[in-house]
């Protein structure tokens, strides 16, 4: 297999044929005459991308969930203020 400097969409390109087209990865190598272990790295670093994606909306999700949790826990302790004056009140 030669050497070449390809660019970043014929990397795209030959990662998409194995993910989205279902080939596999030695019928991609031969036919794009590029080896193996590079259309394995290729897949690895754009799909690293795409984790990091999922990364960060995992992580707004946690923050997100504990922000809940603490305004209802706010508004529990509210309620059962309200209902303990409302109580000395009368």
């Amino acid at each position: 297999m030669g050497t070449g400097n390809f660019d970043d969409e014929f990397k795209r390109d030959a990662v998409a044929q194995i993910t989205e087209r279902g080939y596999p990865v030695a019928e991609v190598s031969k036919r794009l005459g590029v080896s193996q272990h590079s259309l394995y790295a290729w897949r690895r670093k754009f799909s690293k991308r795409a984790c990091s994606t999922d990364d960060d909306q995992t992580s707004e999700i946690r923050r997100l969930k504990k922000e809940l949790a603490r305004v209802t826990e706010e508004r529990d302790i509210l309620k059962k203020a309200t209902a303990y004056f409302a109580k000395d009140a009368k």
